[in-house]
C-alpha cells in the first residue's frame, strides 16, 4: 500500500496555477546565463557525464519545510504545485519545470550564522530555466497565474517574453567576461590536530566497544577574501577540473550560495528505474603513472578501506531491498578524480512502485558514507563530537521534476559562501583500524578541490 505521504493531494489554491512555457534557443551558454543573473537567486546542476545540465534564475515558487517530516512535506507541496501545471513546449520532457534545492544534513538542524538563510528543506522553482541535453538548449519561463484564469490565453504572451529574453541573453553572453577571484587572504582551520586526534580516539574507542561499526567525522576551513566571493570563476574551475563530478549551485538569496563538485550520487529516479552508488575508501593520486597504479593497488588491497566500503554498500542494499523488485550492486572498482581516488560500486535497480525521488532520498540519507553504521548511533556521535554544525554539508542536493522524479548528489567537496567569506568541509570514515594521522591527511586531500577553486596556491 502506498504511503500516505506520497498520495496525490487536493490542489491548494495558495499557489495559484503553474504555467510553464519552453522554446528552443541557440547561442546561450550556461556561463552567460548565470553571469547575466548576477544579483538574483540562481541555481545550477550538471551531470558528471555533461550530457544534461540545468540552470535557473529568479524565483517563481519557493518551498521550505521544517521538522521530522521535511521530506514528506516537500513531496506533498511539490505534488500540489505540479498537480494542475500547464506545461507548453515540454518536449523533450527535460525542458519542463523543476525544483532545485536540498536538505540539511540533520533533521534537527537549526540555522547558525554560516547557514542563516537555509531551511532544513529548501527548494526554488526558477522564473527562467536554461536546459541543455546532448548539446541542444531550451529556455523555459515559469510563472503562477490565478487558478480561474485560462492558461492558453497567456501562452502567446509568454512566448513573446521568452523570445525577447533569448535575444537579451544572446547579446549579454557575447560581452560577458569572467573576473578572476580576488586572492585568498587566509584559510582558517578551527580544529587543531590535537582536537582531531582526541575526536578520532573517542570514536574508535566506541567502535572497539561494539557500540557502532563506522562513523564519519568532519572538519571545516573558513576562507576570507578581499572582496565578495565570485561564483562564476569557481564554477568554471570546477567544470574544467572536475567534469567527472556532479556540479551544483544553490543561491536562494543573492550572495548567499551553496556550491560544489561532488563525486557521489545519492539517488536518481526516473519512473521505476533507480540508480545510486557505494562510494567509500580513499587514497591520493600519483604524479606519475607508476605511482598512481601503485596507490590504486594499495587502495584495492587495503583491509581498512574495503571494510569501510563494504559497510556502505551493504547498508544501501539493505535499505533498498524492501522497495525494489530488482537490485544490482557492482563489485568495488576505482573512481579516479583529479587528486583522489575512491572505491566505487555502481548500484542500479527497479522499484516496486513509482514513489518519486524524495522517497528514495529519505530512505538513503545519510548513507554510511557520510553518517555511519548503525545510522542512529553514528548521528548521535557526530552531534556529540563535532564542534561545528554541518549545515547542508554531506546532505542531499538536487532537483525534482513535474513527475516527482529527479536526481540528488551527496553535497561533499562543497562550500557555503556569504559575501566575502566561504566555509568548506571535509570528512573521513572512521572504522576500528583508523589512525588520526592518516584520516587527517585524507581530509586534507578532500579540502584541495574547493581550496584550489577559491584560488589557494598552498
Amino acid at each position: 500500500m502506498e504511503s500516505a505521504a506520497f498520495r496525490a493531494v487536493p490542489f491548494n489554491r495558495r499557489y495559484g496555477r503553474l504555467l510553464s512555457c519552453s522554446l528552443p534557443c541557440k547561442g546561450i551558454s550556461f556561463q552567460g546565463f548565470l553571469g547575466a543573473a548576477e544579483g538574483q537567486p540562481r541555481s545550477y546542476w550538471e551531470n558528471r557525464n555533461s550530457r544534461l545540465a540545468f540552470a535557473g534564475a529568479g524565483t517563481a515558487v519557493e518551498l521550505m519545510a521544517w521538522g521530522g517530516e521535511r521530506f514528506q512535506k516537500i513531496a506533498r507541496e511539490a505534488r500540489e504545485l505540479y498537480a494542475r501545471a500547464h506545461i507548453v513546449g515540454g518536449d523533450p520532457p527535460w525542458t519542463g519545470p523543476r525544483l532545485y534545492g536540498g536538505f540539511s544534513f540533520r533533521g534537527d538542524f537549526t540555522p547558525d550564522n554560516t547557514w542563516s538563510i537555509y531551511a532544513p528543506a529548501h527548494f526554488v522553482l526558477p522564473h527562467y530555466q536554461l536546459v541543455s541535453i546532448d548539446g541542444a538548449t531550451w529556455l523555459t519561463i515559469n510563472t503562477q497565474i490565478p487558478p480561474e484564469e485560462d492558461p492558453e490565453a497567456l501562452v502567446s504572451d509568454l512566448q513573446v517574453a521568452l523570445r525577447e529574453k533569448i535575444r537579451q541573453l544572446q547579446v549579454a553572453g557575447r560581452g560577458l567576461s569572467i573576473h578572476r577571484q580576488s586572492p585568498l587572504q587566509s584559510a582558517h582551520y578551527p580544529m587543531s590536530f590535537d582536537m582531531w586526534r582526541a575526536m578520532i580516539r573517542q570514536a574508535t574507542e566506541r567502535i572497539h566497544a561494539g557500540e557502532l561499526n563506522k562513523v564519519v567525522l568532519a572538519r571545516a576551513a573558513e576562507l576570507r577574501f578581499e572582496e565578495r566571493v565570485r561564483l562564476m570563476p569557481i564554477l568554471c574551475h570546477l567544470a574544467r577540473d572536475y567534469a567527472d563530478c556532479y556540479r551544483f549551485l544553490f543561491e536562494p538569496r543573492p550572495r548567499f550560495a551553496f556550491y560544489g563538485a561532488s563525486p557521489e550520487l545519492l539517488a536518481s529516479v526516473r519512473g521505476k528505474r533507480i540508480e545510486t552508488m557505494g562510494l567509500a575508501g580513499s587514497i591520493g593520486r600519483g604524479s606519475a603513472r607508476e605511482d598512481d597504479l601503485r596507490l590504486s593497488g594499495e587502495l584495492l588491497r587495503s583491509h581498512k578501506n574495503r571494510q569501510e566500503h563494504s559497510i556502505v554498500a551493504d547498508k544501501i542494499r539493505d535499505r533498498l531491498l524492501p522497495l525494489t523488485e530488482s537490485l544490482e550492486i557492482a563489485p568495488p572498482g576505482l573512481l579516479k578524480l583529479k587528486n583522489i581516488q575512491h572505491l566505487h560500486s555502481p548500484i542500479r535497480g527497479r522499484l516496486k512502485r513509482e514513489t518519486g525521488i524524495l522517497a528514495l532520498v529519505e530512505t538513503l540519507h545519510p548513507t554510511p558514507a557520510l553518517g555511519g553504521d548503525p545510522r542512529e548511533r553514528a548521528m548521535r556521535l557526530i552531534r556529540d563530537l563535532e564542534p561545528i554544525p554541518r549545515g547542508w554539508y554531506g546532505a542531499p542536493v538536487g532537483w525534482i521534476d513535474a513527475n516527482l522524479d529527479g536526481q540528488f548528489t551527496v553535497a561533499i567537496r562543497s562550500a557555503v559562501a556569504q559575501e566575502s567569506r566561504a566555509w568548506i568541509y571535509a570528512g573521513a570514515g572512521i572504522v576500528a583500524e583508523s589512525q588520526p594521522e592518516s584520516e587527517w591527511e585524507e581530509t586534507a586531500l578532500k579540502f584541495r578541490p574547493m581550496l584550489e577553486a577559491h584560488g589557494s596556491k598552498d
